[in-house]
Parts: C-alpha cells; structure tokens; sequence
C-alpha cells in the first residue's frame, strides 16, 4: 500500500510540475517575405554561415530555436545550427557553445512555408543577455528568404561553413535576420506579452547593435522578469496596404501563435492613418479590427493593452483630417473601457509646445522617436504592464 501512494504522489509531482513549466518566448521576430535588395549583396547563404545576435528579455535553463520558411517557395537547407553567448561584433564565448539538434540530427531541411522547431537543449540563459545564433547553410537556399528586414542588429555572413573555435570572419554584414523567428525558454510562471506594431515597435530610431527599441527598454525596466515579445515590421500596416502581411492577416500567426502568452499589446495604426482617403471610414476599421484582436485574446485568457498612436504633425502624413482621425482613434482607445491598460505613448511622446509634433528632445525623423524617445516609451509601458515589478534605477 505504500508503494502504491509513493507512485501516484510522484506521478502527481511530475504533472504538477509539468503543468508548471511551459514553453514561454523569450525573443521573437515577425517573418516577412525577402525581396532582392535585402537578400545579401555580394554573396549568397548557400554553403555559407550566417551569425546572428539576438537581445532575449527573461532566462531559463532549457530552450529551443523556431526556424521559418514561411515565405519561401523553395526548401533551405540546414547542416547544423549552434548557440552561444555574443561577444563584441560577431565574437562568441566559445566555452558557452551547444549545437541544437533536430529530431535528433544536427541537420534539418525546412519546407516551402513552413516551419521547424530545434529539439530543446539545456543551456544557462540569463536574463537579458545577447545570444549568438551560427547558421551552417546547406546546398540548397531559397531565392527569397524568409527574413526579417528591421533587425537594427548586425548579423554576419562568413564564406564556407563556421566552427566554433575557428575565428568567424565576415565577408558581408548585413542589417536583417534570416529565419530565426522565436526563441523559447520551458519556464515556470513567467509573464509573457507579445506586441504588435509597426515600425515604432520594430525600432527606427534606435541605435544599430544597442538594443534600445521600447521593448528591449520595457524588459530591462522590468528587470528580465517578464518575456517582452517584439512583433513590429517597418511600414507595417493594420487594415491594408503597407509592407508585408496587415495585421488583421497576421495577428494570429505572429501574435497569438506565440508561446506562453499572458497579455498583448496592440500599438499600431499609425500608417492606416497616414495613408488614408477616407478619414472618417478608417477610424471606424481601425477600432473594429482592435476590437477583433481584443475579443481574440480574450478567448484566450489573455490580458489586452492599447498603445495610443503617436504624432504626425511634422510628418507627410498630416492633414487636420488625417489629424482628426488620429484622435479619434486615440480618444477610442483611452476611454472605451475594453484594454486591461492604456499606454499613452501620445502623451509621453507629445511636444509640451505643440502636442501635435513629437518632443524636440524624443524626435528623430518627425514620426519616428530616437533613442531617448524609445527609452520614455519603454518606461511609461513598463509602468502601465507591471508596475510592481518596475526597477526603478532602470528608468
């Protein structure tokens, strides 16, 4: 009879534990179709090794890679993909490295549209580190990489494959992540939040290779105890038009098809807006496609932040229409009640001598923040997400 308790008190233990701990996102990145001027210029991936950075929000000691061919209508070949903590430029602590595995093999052939998790590996991820992805292409390539364009990170391609004790020397470097688009960690309650976005989110402005959009800033407000998931693409729009997929076609593959989510936040709009012919109309698809998302995530469980959309008053995209439209929806998003939270980053960005322009001190193009800019906005959702979990000698 005791042994009979023993088994199911440690069957019990192991479900509960399992139940625990899940796969939860720790960096992520929305895949976009490659045309030819951001494929690499004086070489090509095939055969070659690709070295990529990445800026991770919460740690863990088991993880696993999620590769993408979503936008590719050929297979790419992989021989073998390895990990370790980034050093300066495309350096690697060599003594960190682990090789990921593919259903048991080092290398993995990745179908036309599709995607391939790595088997998961054990592997002392701190909060907040960069992490150093090695790609040792194989024969065969697509012409069109799945790829991400704003990556506002160096990555390096080598010629011939890369060992991890041989010195990795660039023959290009490029500013675009090529099919890395998620990396999870098996963690035990973390928060987990996904943000949709346009170039705002994806980090124009911001400084290459010092990680300081707003997302990067939130999560190291928040001291790497909350996963921070950057899903913003550059000239993105909501409803049409723009580059790449709108988001009413991609929110539930980029954002609720994410690992161990437990808020959104919907921070995007602003070039719906810009581009608008009928003012009036796109306010009202506008708040129609949140309220889409909205009632989405929360069939989920999920709680729902709104970002409000910052200024356009020094940019082409003014007109006192495109301007009323703006506050329309802004008006919408501060009081209709539905959002577990408002970020006003309208507010935080504002001009204090004409609230229709960005700060002097924020501005970098007229529409887009530069780096103190993107280090308020961080703050202020930091503040609005999780304010008991703020450190404040980060702000």
């Amino acid at each position: 009879m005791k042994r009979v308790f023993l088994f199911i008190a440690g069957l019990l233990l192991t479900v509960s534990l399992s139940a625990a701990s899940k796969w939860t996102g720790t960096w992520a990145t929305a895949p976009e179709y490659t045309g030819k001027g951001d494929m690499p210029k004086t070489m090509t991936l095939t055969g070659n090794a690709l070295r990529q950075v990445i800026h991770v929000s919460v740690g863990g000691d088991e993880l696993r890679l999620k590769l993408s061919n979503e936008f590719s209508d050929e297979p790419v070949e992989i021989r073998s993909v390895y990990i370790a903590d980034a050093a300066e430029g495309e350096k690697i602590n060599p003594r960190t490295v682990r090789y990921l595995k593919f259903d048991g093999k080092e290398s993995v052939t990745i179908e036309p549209h599709g995607s391939v998790y790595s088997d998961a590996v054990k592997y002392d991820l701190k909060p907040l580190q960069l992490l150093s992805i090695t790609i040792n292409y194989g024969d065969k390539t697509p012409e069109h990489a799945t790829s991400h364009r704003g990556s506002r990170t160096t990555s390096y391609i080598m010629e011939g494959p890369s060992k991890p004790k041989k010195e990795f020397v660039p023959a290009e470097k490029l500013e675009h992540w090529y099919n890395i688009c998620a990396l999870e960690v098996m963690a035990d309650g973390k928060e987990c939040i996904a943000v949709l976005g346009n170039s705002i989110t994806d980090g124009r402005g911001t400084t290459t290779d010092k990680q300081n959009r707003w997302t990067d800033v939130c999560a190291e407000a928040l001291n790497g105890e909350v996963a921070v998931l950057n899903l913003g693409i550059g000239a993105n729009c909501v409803l049409r038009g723009g580059i790449s997929e709108p988001a009413v076609k991609r929110f539930d593959r980029d954002i609720m098809g994410q690992n161990g989510l437990t808020g959104i936040v919907i921070y995007e709009g602003i070039n719906d807006i810009g581009g608008s012919r009928h003012a009036e109309k796109t306010a009202a698809e506008l708040i129609e496609a949140y309220t889409s998302f909205i009632e989405k995530a929360r069939s989920k469980g999920l709680k729902v932040y709104g970002g409000t959309i910052s200024q356009i008053g020094n940019t082409d995209y003014w007109s006192y229409f495109h301007e009323a439209t703006r506050q329309a929806v802004n008006e919408w998003i501060r009081t209709c009640g539905k959002f577990d939270g408002v970020i006003d980053f309208d507010a935080v960005l504002a001009d204090p001598a004409n609230p229709l322009r960005l700060n002097p001190d924020y501005n970098f193009d007229g529409l887009h923040p530069n780096a103190a800019g993107y280090k308020a906005m961080g703050n202020a959702a930091a503040e609005v997400l999780f304010p008991e979990k703020v450190d404040k000698t980060k702000l």
